[in-house]
């Protein structure tokens, strides 16, 4: 079996945080959200492959090579020519070769073993799934209906959902389901996984599902990367900072090296501080600021604020804010 983490959306949804970054390569407390998937890897003693795109090829490689990963790179630069996720699949296919693949989507947070799903793998088709437990959160996803383990049901982004059971981007499939991949984008289907487990069921393939509880997250907007955070954020980490005597931290929080908290400043608790920041007289907390951002005078919460922006005087709540954004109040 083939580990094969997929890693080459363009995460439109999180633009502008992700416009010129792989989500996969967002910090989920002191690690990236590919480095907690990578860590439940480990455990496999299995070949890891990661299949990115073009656009996103330099900002892998020195992860990969670092982590003793190869790189599958498809040859798309933008949201408008990628494969999709079973294209990816088929592409990383004509590299690799027909295999049994553990597939996992590299946005995806889980509390699950990866050990633990494969021992219930048992040469057919296996799914992760997940109750939400609301049936209108399902609408968003692919949802799945049981009978015990064996999955006879499965719609994708359903507007009448069956069960508040859905799948969650984990999946392990045998040899002769991955050589079946290419007649199911020949014959013009949809490039979806959830759309393939639909006609993987038409077709009379056997299907079931893992079931898990406590805690997973699909990385696809700014509320659920920041309770990400909240959730995998459990010990702080703060490297070589400069903090003023009125200052306070307050744990868990990671704070990067070379950020100044200055003045009468509070950060934390869930705060995520990038290299070379600088906080003065600022409250940050439930929040994410990516390196080289200045803030001064103002009050941040369950924000998101890219690389080398400036804020002044201002209070941020529930906010998305850009790469080299300059706002302020006031004089």
């Amino acid at each position: 079996m083939k580990v094969l983490i997929m890693a080459g959306g363009y995460a439109t949804r999180l633009w502008p945080i992700t416009k010129g970054k792989p989500k996969p390569l967002l910090p989920v407390g002191d690690k990236y959200i590919i480095d907690h998937i990578l860590e439940k890897t480990k455990e496999l003693d299995l070949e890891v492959y990661v299949s990115t795109n073009k656009f996103f090829e330099r900002h892998f490689k020195s992860w990969a090579e670092k982590n003793g990963v190869e790189l599958i790179v498809e040859e798309t630069l933008s949201e408008e020519e990628k494969l999709g996720t079973i294209g990816a699949i088929s592409y990383a296919l004509s590299r690799l070769g027909a295999d049994d693949y553990l597939i996992v989507a590299g946005d995806n947070l889980f509390s699950f073993s990866l050990e633990d799903f494969l021992k219930h793998y048992k040469g057919k088709p296996l799914v992760a799934v997940y109750d939400v437990g609301d049936f209108e959160l399902a609408k968003r996803y692919g949802v799945v209906l049981l009978e015990g383990d064996r999955v006879i049901d499965f719609q994708e982004k359903p507007v009448q959902p069956k069960s508040t059971l859905i799948s969650t981007g984990v999946y392990a499939f045998p040899r002769d389901v991955m050589e079946m991949v290419d007649d199911y984008l020949n014959e013009g289907n949809k490039d979806s996984p959830g759309y393939f487990i639909e006609w993987l069921l038409k077709k009379g393939v056997e299907i079931y599902a893992y079931r898990f509880d406590d805690y997973w997250y699909d990385i696809g907007s700014a509320d659920s990367y920041l309770e990400a955070m909240k959730t995998l954020l459990k010990e702080s980490k703060i490297e070589e900072i400069q903090i003023s005597p009125y200052s306070k931290i307050i744990p868990p929080v990671v704070i990067k090296k070379g950020a100044k908290i200055l003045g009468r400043s509070i950060v934390g608790p869930y705060a995520y501080i990038g290299e070379d920041c600088i906080i003065e007289n600022s409250d940050v907390s439930d929040s994410i600021i990516f390196g080289g951002t200045v803030i001064r005078g103002s009050t941040i919460w369950r924000s998101i604020i890219d690389e080398r922006c400036e804020i002044r005087n201002l209070e941020l709540k529930k906010s998305l804010v850009g790469g080299h954004a300059k706002i302020q109040r006031g004089d």
